[in-house]
């Protein structure tokens, strides 16, 4: 089976990401996509970082009606910060009948080069990368990129939570059981 790594925080979880994960099912030859919750990622601050289990659990309900696409704790077992390398080199040994590529913004591509073993991932795995404002996805690095024909939405987690801690509405920008779960939780406010 072919499997699609959409890796990230997902700080929250929200439509932008699952519109995207739709559209590489819709229009691509990957047949699932894993939604895999990063712990900590090496290149973000850990502060505002809502924690692993809460922002896992936002990404399951945001997904449960859709079994095309799957929330991933793969990296909740590895070591920590959480390297795409060791990720995918667990995968590929656990699940060695699937065929794993990569899902990223063109914001992600132009910084993957500094990524550790950059080298590896760009020689071993099919990237499929969806265009960000003002990050044009230049191939410089020879990678097997596949460029995706993305809608293009201005939304971002940072965004949200800003929205959250000002009191506004996040209606329509995170599923109606993503935003319960958050006001539940009290999640993002100051």
């Amino acid at each position: 089976m072919k499997i699609g790594l959409y890796f990230g925080s997902f700080n929250p979880v929200h439509a932008g990401h699952l519109i995207i994960a739709s559209h590489i099912l819709n229009e691509t030859d990957i047949e699932k996509v894993w939604l895999v919750v990063s712990p900590q990622n090496p290149f973000k601050q850990e502060n505002g970082l809502l924690n692993e289990y809460h922002r896992l659990h936002l990404v399951q309900l945001a997904t449960e009606q859709d079994n095309r696409i799957k929330a991933s704790d793969i990296e909740f077992g590895l070591p920590k910060p959480s390297y795409t390398i060791n990720t995918l080199t667990y995968l590929a040994e656990k699940f060695p009948d699937h065929e794993f590529s990569i899902i990223m913004g063109s914001d992600s591509f132009q910084n993957l080069h500094k990524w550790k073993n950059a080298e590896l991932i760009i020689r071993d795995y099919e990237i499929y990368v969806y265009p960000r404002p003002g990050f044009p996805a230049d191939n410089t690095i020879n990678a097997r990129m596949k460029m995706i024909d993305a809608p293009l939405l201005q939304l971002s987690a940072t965004h949200i939570r800003k929205c959250i801690a000002d009191g506004k509405s996040i209606r329509y920008m995170v599923p109606d059981i993503v935003l319960e779960e958050i006001e539940k939780g009290g999640y993002y406010k100051k």
